[in-house]
């Protein structure tokens, strides 16, 4: 079944006071590979059932300890499988392809300022740089119900393709650019090590989760590596 599934890379990105947010991105993580490998499904679909079913108890446990009142988390997940790529998101952790030597971000954060953009209010420039850009307008186990963003059809993938995952810890300190020239040369490790690097170099002090995907001849040989810099639950 796995084998059929394809590889799965996930990035959380946790919030709430105490050790909270840490709890509900260790289970997003969790909740979403166990359920998404166990639906005999291999499409956006499972993805999205596996991020409503992870939302439904982290709500849940949310409220079986006072200490976890409100804790939520960012989720970002990304599957290659033959040839192609799937996609589902809550937050404002981001996935880009390079291709090419270009970068392309290939999500839209649920967030105050990109709904600005959405409706014109402000400039995507404007919004790099809003004091307002790290409020999110979703998030996993903070509600009872959960909105998902899927791709509406997989992506075609192609050899020498590489995907970044990434908590809003990296891309609030990193342009494109930059992540761009990490992603380009060597390995998935490296990349993720210097991207972090990069990042606590211009005072990162949030979670700063990386993940790295490298798509070599299929989506089944694909390498991959994920590097955070505190223990939130990522997964492959």
């Amino acid at each position: 079944m796995r084998a059929k599934k394809g590889v799965l890379a996930i990035v959380a990105d946790g919030m709430g006071g105490h050790s909270a947010g840490e709890v509900a991105s260790r289970m997003a993580a969790e909740v979403v590979a166990r359920v998404y490998y166990e639906v005999d499904d291999t499409s956006a679909s499972a993805l999205a059932r596996a991020f409503i079913e992870a939302n439904r108890l982290i709500y849940e446990v949310s409220l079986t300890d006072e200490r976890l009142h409100g804790m939520g988390t960012t989720c970002t997940a990304l599957v290659l499988q033959n040839g192609s790529a799937l996609c589902a998101h809550v937050g404002d952790s981001r996935i880009y392809l390079l291709r090419n030597n270009e970068i392309y971000q290939m999500t839209q954060d649920q967030s105050a300022v990109m709904e600005m953009v959405r409706q014109g209010v402000i400039s995507l420039e404007e919004a790099r740089n809003h004091d307002e850009k790290n409020v999110i307008l979703g998030a996993m186990g903070s509600n009872p119900k959960v909105e998902v963003s899927t791709w509406p059809e997989s992506f075609p993938v192609r050899h020498g393709d590489r995907f970044l995952l990434c908590s809003d810890g990296l891309h609030d300190l990193v342009n494109d650019c930059e992540m761009r020239d990490a992603i380009v040369v060597g390995d998935p490790h490296s990349a993720c090590e210097s991207l972090i690097a990069l990042a606590k170099q211009r005072g990162g002090y949030d979670n700063i989760s990386v993940a790295v995907l490298s798509v070599v001849a299929t989506a089944q040989a694909a390498r991959s590596d994920i590097r955070q810099t505190r223990d939130i639950g990522v997964a492959t």
